[in-house]
C-alpha cells in the first residue's frame, strides 16, 4: 500500500510517499480502507522528532481516519465487513489501509459523509475527555478555551456552550467572527490583548500553549479552578507559583490520549459516542472543516497548520472514490 512516511525529521518537505507492507489486523482489530484522514499538531511534532509514537504503534503518522471495514479479527462481533466507521488511532492514518482496535471504532453520525467524518474523532474525543471527563465542566461555569479557531477549539466552544457554560476564547482577530458564531461569549485577540487583563474567575481552562501561559492561566482561575493542559505550542518548561496553586486550590491536569492504555482510550471513545454523537445526529454540534485537500498535498496541509491559517480541521482525502 501507499503511505506517507517520515524518513528523516524536519520541515514539511520531508514527508514522503512510500510503498509499505499492508497491515494485518489482530483478533480484536479491523482493517480499514481509508477514505480520509485529518492533520493534527501532533503530526507536525512527530514529523519534527518531538512526539514519537508509543511503543507498538505504527510509525506512519496520522491519528484519525474514516473509511470502510474490509477485514475483521476473529473476536470482533459488533462490526462487519462493509461497515463505514471513523476512529482515533495511535498512528497509521496517513495510509491507504489502517489497522484499528475494535474499541476505537466510532460509527459515522447521521448527516455526516464519510470524508467529513475524518474531522471528528480527534477533536471530539479530546474535547469530551478533557472538558467533561477530566475537567468536569458544568452548566453556569466560566470556561476559557485557548486557540478557539483550531479543530479542537471550534469543537470545544460548541460543546461548552451546549452544556450551558459561559465561553471565552483566545484567537487572532480575523477568526473572532467564527468563534462568536459557534457560541463564544467573548473573544480575545492574543496578538494585541492580554487575557489576564480581560478575564477573571474562570472555572476551567483548556490550554494548548503550555509554558508561556501557565502563570497567566493561574492568575485568572477562580478558587477551585481547573487547568487542563493538552498542548505545548509555546514551550514545555515554566516556573509555577505553588503558593497560588495552594491558595486557590487549583487542579493542574496534563494529559494526552495517544499515550494512554488501550482500555483508557476505548473508554474515551465509548463515552464520546454516547454523549456527543446524539448531538451531531441532531445537528446541534458540527465539525468545522477549513479545507479538504488531496493527501498528495500533504506538505501544503502541514504548512497551513504551521502558519495557523486554518479555522477548524484540514481534512486529507486519501481515496476520492468515497467522495463520489
Amino acid at each position: 500500500m501507499r503511505a506517507i512516511t517520515i524518513p528523516e525529521y524536519g520541515q514539511a518537505s520531508v514527508l514522503t510517499f512510500a510503498e509499505v507492507d499492508d497491515p494485518t489486523p489482530g483478533d480484536d482489530e479491523v482493517l480499514i480502507q481509508v477514505a480520509a484522514t485529518a492533520v493534527n499538531r501532533a503530526d507536525l511534532l512527530q514529523r519534527e522528532g518531538f512526539y514519537p509514537p508509543p511503543e507498538g504503534a505504527s510509525p506512519i503518522p496520522g491519528l484519525e481516519l474514516s473509511g470502510r471495514i474490509i477485514e475483521v479479527g476473529s473476536r470482533v462481533e459488533d462490526w462487519k465487513v462493509g461497515d463505514l466507521a471513523c476512529a482515533i488511532v495511535t498512528g497509521g492514518a496517513y495510509a491507504q489501509f489502517a489497522v484499528v482496535p475494535v474499541g476505537a471504532l466510532m460509527p459515522i453520525p447521521e448527516g455526516i459523509d464519510v470524508i467529513s467524518a475524518a474531522a471528528l474523532p480527534e477533536a471530539t474525543c479530546t474535547v469530551w475527555s478533557n472538558l467533561f471527563m477530566l475537567g468536569g465542566l458544568r452548566k453556569g461555569e466560566r470556561v476559557l478555551i485557548h486557540g478557539g479557531a483550531s479543530g479542537i477549539g471550534t469543537m470545544a466552544i460548541q460543546l461548552a456552550k451546549w452544556i450551558g457554560a459561559e465561553v471565552f476564547t483566545t484567537a487572532s482577530a480575523s477568526k473572532h467572527d467564527v468563534c462568536t458564531f459557534l457560541g463564544a461569549d467573548k473573544c480575545i485577540d492574543y496578538h494585541t490583548q492580554d487575557f489576564v487583563d480581560e478575564l477573571s474567575d474562570i472555572n476551567l481552562i483548556l490550554d494548548v500553549i503550555g509554558a508561556p501561559y501557565l502563570a497567566k492561566n493561574m492568575r485568572v482561575l477562580a478558587p477551585n479552578g481547573r487547568l487542563v493542559v493538552i498542548g505545548l505550542q509555546g514551550g514545555r518548561k515554566s516556573e509555577i507559583d505553588l503558593g497560588q496553586l495552594l491558595a486557590k486550590r487549583i487542579s493542574l491536569i496534563g494529559t494526552t490520549i495517544r499515550g494512554r492504555s488501550l482500555s483508557e482510550r476505548n473508554a474515551i471513545t465509548t463515552s464520546t459516542v454516547a454523549h456527543v454523537w446524539p448531538l451531531i445526529d441532531k445537528g446541534e454540534i458540527k465539525p468545522v472543516v477549513d479545507q479538504y485537500l488531496s493527501w498528495e498535498e500533504i506538505v501544503e496541509a502541514h504548512q497551513v497548520l504551521e502558519a495557523h491559517r486554518n479555522i477548524g480541521k484540514v481534512v486529507l482525502i486519501v481515496d476520492p472514490a468515497f467522495a463520489a
